[in-house]
């Protein structure tokens, strides 16, 4: 039975405890074990690099880390039970959760921090943290969902009031009441559904039963006002609403059905008449609900490319056999569009999926809209050259086009609606575009009454004019077509694809037209949400009474608001007045010229066409353009659906090429700029200075995918290839995964090979910031990239580290490992000169070295690694090149003259007059020493040990490890200041202190030593602030 692999856990194991004893072996002081005294842990190491340290395992389980866990979870509540019984809580650092900054350990400290003077006496009494900007007291309510962006700022019971515009929470009661300021405002109850305020419908009618019923109470001037002068007001934009809607019934709405096919050549009217209904329907729903109080229903203008290719589908599988049937099935599928469309709709606004199609390109839009600009121009040929059925480039149908009694139909509106797109180019108004056709038909009928014998039947057999609708014929003949008994539903479902393309392309309009809407309007309380809600309840109701799709008409909304028509009641006049052109709609027909319509029909083909291919050209990036003009020659000459499809893809195919050419890698360093936040030994910095070009750091950002991640790989290859390698090889390659959003499966693959190259080259990878148990670590792991080597196979896995910071300072304590073993050596040769001066040793005998120390190893990189620790190790030699000269002083000379080395000239006799100063202290691991805002107690020395400085900034937090050989707390001691951050001892320490009353002693006693101790620190905090800053 094969047997599940271990889970994994960080490389980061052991690092701190290798830091600790690679400090504390620079300290050679009787006090302090010496390295020779403790077996050689590193050694070991180094001979084996593919591991940073001993106990770290690419395949161990991460169950150590939830063990860690849940002790601290219990020692948490075990301190606040103590605490409640008034016990003292126990010298332990509690971890906790908090938002942690990019690159940095998140690592906090306790919520219970010392009080001044409380430390001596072991008391634990609360404070507020000094260094924090969140307030001490919260108001939070039980019971309440966890903060989110959509969160209000006050809570909901701040006031008796919740909100006046309150839509989710249910009834209120009819009571007027007080805001927060105390104002009193009006009780209104809302549409939960639209998210928006409006006055509930017993309201409305018990209000307006009480004005109907008390005519003595009637305010007859503001009656006057309310029935005469504001209908008044409204009747230029309501009569503008009325001619828009009419030259859009004649424009698309006629052509609803495919005129050109025998069965639908008589069904003109009935499209009109549809079209009528679907924008009655829209208007009263927006103006009702809207937030555009002026906004203005309409067809969408798409939807007769779709229509068209529906009917044609059903029409090869029904044939024209059965005409009622045909048409039946193919009115049917209309109005089912519609409901679909609508219910979408409503879907999308109630689940507050408004942004979800911000997701989808607006190029795919575009195209669209070219697509329907060519469909519109072959349409206009197709109605003004009367021709049967569609148009084909087939010899016949060319031979026809170019006839002389056919050139003189279609050749004259597409000169028109030229002449029209001109003249808007340069004089735009409003009323132009009415009157414009309004001349065109007036002219038209003064020509036909100047010449002799040419009536309307002349005019109608010669297609100047379209036929006329049988006599009698009901506005509301189109329900007749409705006949659900001979609808062939396997021919509907042939269009559901087709309708869902049209629903798809009709939610792309609403987020573009809404917010556009609004900002010509200035209307600043939108909600593309509640906008959805009211376009889904449009098209199903729509769809219900048996028409078509409509929407948000952007542009003729502008011109009915423009001039007037900005309230609701000019919107329900606008409904009754289309009301009228719908059941005047069949008798107009008769008489409307072919020339008008098809010149609205050119000038909308040629404008759409315009906007989406000629206007977006040399604005576009080209792959864009070329989507564009892609999905629009598709649509307008093959297929709408495959348009779509093909808009899609293309659409995708950009943004992989785009977003591959925006490069991942957002910034490379080498570890002699990037350094860990470990404060080392001076002699260890110096090292680490040298050696630091060995370690480059690449910081990846944004999401890795197949695209973007090439580049990653080509700058891996870049790093090894020869001549690069040559002149700076590298021995350990980070990548940092701090900004990094997601992975994919092509990516995650593409670090197995990174490891590979970078193996042959013996480069350790490390990866940092990656979280094991987050999309990226399991992406990771899925691909097999931390799966220990299998027995053929000698590249080992990548190691992970938490944080940037964990890396680095695994990466230089494998190199100061060479510099610790260097120093070993030289000790055990002085020993053995030492003993040779009394004794006499055969030649034989032989002291045996360090693994990692011998010198005779072919690496370039190494030989480099050795040199620099020679270096090092010769500039801190003493007169009598004694590297270890302060060994036999006792402490804490040494470990003054260690930590202020490089910063002083003067020698051992000069400190040995600070020592009596110092006195030693011990702290407990998990033990703070001082919180950021205390009254510095003391200047410390670290002898053993490491302490952890915290740095919570406005910027975020910042933490340093403060090893043996080092100093803390000198800037806020020495300047009086308050302290800086917040440090705790991370293991048991061993520390010399400066206190404040030994420093006040020293400046009476020893002026001059105080003086130099002054210039030490404050050279000291000016290294310390070069390391943060860099």
């Amino acid at each position: 039975m094969r047997q599940l692999p271990e889970p994994l856990h960080y490389s980061s194991s052991g690092v701190r405890e290798q830091t600790a004893e690679l400090s504390s072996s620079f300290l050679g002081d009787s006090d302090t074990q010496r390295p020779s005294q403790q077996p050689n842990r590193f050694s070991q190491d180094s001979a084996n690099r593919r591991s940073f340290d001993s106990a770290s395992s690419p395949r161990q389980s991460l169950e150590l880390a939830h063990q860690r866990k849940s002790v601290d979870s219990e020692r948490s509540l075990g301190d606040d039970e103590r605490l409640q019984k008034g016990q003292t809580r126990p010298e332990v650092i509690q971890e906790q959760s908090e938002p942690v900054s990019p690159e940095v350990s998140s690592s906090n400290l306790p919520e219970m921090l010392w009080q001044d003077g409380d430390r001596q006496s072991g008391q634990l009494r609360p404070r507020p943290r000094p260094y924090s900007d969140v307030p001490s007291l919260v108001i939070s309510e039980a019971g309440e969902e966890d903060a989110t962006e959509e969160t209000p700022l006050f809570g909901r019971r701040a006031s008796r009031r919740a909100s006046a515009y309150k839509t989710l929470d249910g009834a209120q009661d009819d009571e007027d009441d007080e805001d927060v300021e105390g104002q009193r405002l009006p009780r209104v109850k809302s549409w939960q559904t639209l998210q928006h305020a409006y006055p509930s419908l017993r309201k409305v009618a018990v209000d307006g039963y009480h004005v109907a019923t008390h005519p003595k109470e009637w305010d007859m001037q503001q009656v006057f006002k309310t029935v005469v002068v504001k209908p008044a007001l409204v009747m230029p934009s309501v009569f503008l609403g009325v001619l828009l809607n009419l030259l859009d019934a004649l424009s698309y709405g006629i052509i609803l059905f495919p005129l050109g096919e025998e069965v639908f050549s008589s069904m003109g009217a009935d499209g009109v008449s549809m079209f009528y209904v679907s924008c009655i329907t829209a208007q009263l729903t927006y103006s009702s609900g809207s937030i555009f109080s002026g906004g203005v229903g309409s067809e969408m203008i798409e939807v007769v490319p779709f229509f068209h290719k529906m009917t044609y589908m059903i029409m090869s599988r029904m044939g024209t056999g059965n005409p009622d049937a045909l048409r039946a099935t193919v009115i049917t599928s209309y109005a089912m569009s519609s409901i679909l469309t609508g219910l979408v709709f409503l879907g999308l606004g109630a689940a507050k999926l408004g942004t979800l199609v911000n997701f989808f390109p607006h190029s795919i839009l575009t195209g669209c809209i070219g697509g329907v600009g060519i469909f519109l121009f072959v349409t206009g040929i197709e109605v003004s050259a009367r021709l049967d059925g569609n148009l084909e480039f087939t010899g016949a149908v060319l031979h026809k086009l170019f006839q002389a009694d056919t050139i003189v139909l279609w050749l004259p509106p597409l000169f028109l609606a030229i002449l029209l797109l001109t003249v808007k180019h340069y004089y735009d108004r409003p009323w132009l575009v009415p009157a414009y056709y309004i001349a065109i038909t007036a002219i038209f009928y003064i020509v036909v009454a100047a010449v002799p014998n040419l009536g309307m039947e002349t005019l109608r057999h010669k297609g100047w004019v379209f036929d006329a609708p049988q006599a009698g014929l009901p506005f509301y003949n189109f329900y007749s077509h409705y006949k659900f008994h001979l609808v062939d539903w396997s021919a509907i479902w042939m269009t559901v694809p087709t309708q869902f393309a049209l629903t798809f392309f009709g939610i792309l309009h609403v987020p573009i037209n809404v917010p556009n809407l609004a900002i010509v309007v200035q209307e600043d309380n939108v909600s593309v949400n509640r906008e959805l809600i009211m376009h889904g309840i449009s098209n199903t109701l729509s769809g219900c009474v048996g028409s078509i799709q409509n929407y948000l008409a952007f542009v003729n909304s502008v011109l009915f608001i423009e001039t007037g028509g900005n309230s609701r009641l000019a919107g329900y006049m606008l409904t009754l007045a289309t009301f009228g052109l719908l059941v005047a709609g069949p008798v107009v027909i008769g008489y409307v010229p072919v020339m008008v319509v098809g010149t609205l029909i050119y000038m909308l083909g040629i404008d759409l066409a315009q906007e989406a291919i000629w206007a977006t050209y040399g604005r576009l990036h080209r792959l864009e353009y070329a989507t564009i003009v892609i999905i629009s020659l598709v649509m307008g000459a093959y297929d709408f659906v495959v348009g779509i499809a093909v808009g899609i893809g293309l659409a995708c195919l950009v943004y992989v090429v785009q977003t591959s050419r925006k490069t991942v890698i957002r910034a490379e360093f080498s570890g002699a700029v990037a350094e860990s936040t470990v404060r080392r030994h001076p002699r260890q910095r110096e090292y680490l200075h040298k050696v630091g070009p060995q370690i480059r750091v690449v910081k990846l950002g944004g999401y890795l995918f197949f695209g973007s991640i090439v580049k990653v790989e080509k700058k891996v290859r870049a790093l090894i290839e020869a001549e690069a390698f040559a002149a700076e090889p590298i021995r350990y390659l980070i990548l940092d995964f701090s900004h990094v959003a997601g992975i994919d499966f092509s990516a995650a693959e593409a670090f197995n090979r990174m490891n590979r190259i970078l193996h042959r080259r013996d480069v350790t990878l490390a990866l940092a910031a990656v979280s094991l148990e987050g999309e990226i670590g399991k992406s990771l792991q899925m691909v097999g990239l931390f799966e220990d080597p299998v027995e053929d196979s000698t590249i080992p896995p990548p190691k992970v580290f938490e944080d940037l910071n964990g890396a680095l300072e695994a990466c230089e304590n494998e190199m100061l490992v060479i510099l610790s073993d260097k120093q070993r050596i030289e000790s055990l040769n002085q020993q053995k000169e030492a003993s040779a001066e009394n004794i006499d040793i055969p030649s034989s005998l032989t002291i045996q070295t360090p693994a990692s120390a011998d010198m005779n190893v072919g690496s370039p990189r190494r030989n480099f690694l050795h040199q620099a620790a020679t270096t090092t190790l010769e500039s801190n030699r003493g007169p009598n090149g004694d590297s270890n000269r302060w060994k036999h002083f006792k402490q804490p000379l040494p470990l003054i003259l260690q930590s202020f080395q490089g910063l002083t000239t003067k020698n051992e006799d000069f400190w040995f007059r600070a020592v009596t100063y110092f006195e030693p202290r011990s702290y407990p691991a998990g033990k703070i020493l001082y919180t950021r805002g205390d009254k510095p107690d003391g200047f410390y020395l670290l002898q053993s040990g490491i302490l952890r400085a915290e740095y919570d900034l406005d910027q975020g937090s910042y933490h340093e490890s403060i090893v043996s050989g080092t100093t803390c707390g000198e800037l806020p001691f020495f300047s009086e200041t308050a302290r800086t951050s917040t440090v705790m001892a991370e293991m048991d320490c061993v520390a010399w202190l400066l206190t404040l009353e030994a420093w006040e002693r020293m400046q009476d006693k020893e002026p001059e030593v105080a003086k130099e101790m002054l210039k030490v620190g404050m050279k000291l905090s000016a290294e310390r602030m070069n390391a943060i800053t860099s």
